[in-house]
């Protein structure tokens, strides 16, 4: 089945991914949808949306406070999907789920992952559903075109990183350092080196995540890969807005920034 995230791969080019991260319902669900909006104008190829969870492994503070506000304002995965039927309507842009392995599980596999596409969603990033369990869901995820990412980090060792890049569907989220999400984390000349081992080794196209925060980190990570997912810093950037009306134009305006940067 013809799936967004896989045609516009195909159609890439030498154009770096930038791929913005916001947990569903943060601040609220119409919010959500005008951030996804913001990021389309922006110039963002992909967007992640999270689904908010009571145990994101590996998720850092601000995600973690990001998905424990929409939690208490009483969030239903029915929110999430009715939300996305919504946005669907209003725009093209491939939009995938980040969410955790026990959720779906609660709802069924088949269920959620047919539900997801319906509501049209693309893709899919469970970070923490190992290589080796997933078998039974890429299945019904091929069956139905929908795309699924799956992570390597730097203590992945080459047969992993194999078997990861044979399982993926769309595109690899490399993760650029050991640990949780979160803004302002320092690079190092082992990052840049483990980037370009996977430049090599991989063939389908990948992304790095975790700890990007402004136009420098974007820049030095596209240099060896094929884009940035950025989401931490949104969520701080959101945060920080001293209206939430007035944190729609600075997560454009900020994305925008890392678009001219990633051009």
């Amino acid at each position: 089945m013809k799936n967004r995230i896989t045609t516009y791969l195909n159609n890439l080019g030498n154009r770096k991914l930038l791929i913005p991260y916001f947990t569903a319902g943060y601040p609220s669900l119409k919010y959500t949808m005008e951030y996804i909006k913001a990021a389309e104008s922006a110039g963002a190829d992909f967007v992640e949306i999270g689904i908010p969870f009571s145990d994101p492994l590996a998720d850092g503070p601000e995600i973690q406070f990001s998905s424990k506000t929409a939690l208490d304002n009483n969030l239903k995965l029915n929110d999430i999907f009715s939300m996305v039927e919504k946005v669907r309507k209003q725009t093209d842009i491939p939009l995938l789920f980040m969410n955790y392995v026990n959720p779906i599980i609660a709802v069924g596999e088949k269920k959620f992952l047919i539900r997801s596409v319906n509501a049209g969603i693309d893709g899919l990033i469970i970070p923490d559903l190992p290589i080796e369990e997933s078998g039974s869901m890429r299945q019904i995820a091929d069956k139905i075109g929908l795309s699924m990412t799956f992570l390597v980090s730097p203590t992945s060792d080459p047969k992993r990183i194999q078997m990861i890049d044979k399982a993926t569907t769309g595109f690899v989220y490399a993760v650029t350092v050991a640990g949780v999400t979160g803004a302002n984390k320092k690079f190092s000349k082992s990052t840049d080196d483990y980037l370009k081992m996977l430049h090599k080794k991989l063939n389908h196209k990948f992304v790095a995540g975790f700890g990007v925060s402004n136009s420098n980190d974007a820049k030095r990570l596209s240099k060896y890969s094929d884009g940035v997912v950025i989401g931490s810093k949104l969520i701080q950037i959101i945060r920080e807005a001293k209206t939430q009306k007035s944190s729609i134009m600075k997560i454009e305006k900020f994305l925008k920034e890392i678009r001219k940067t990633l051009s």
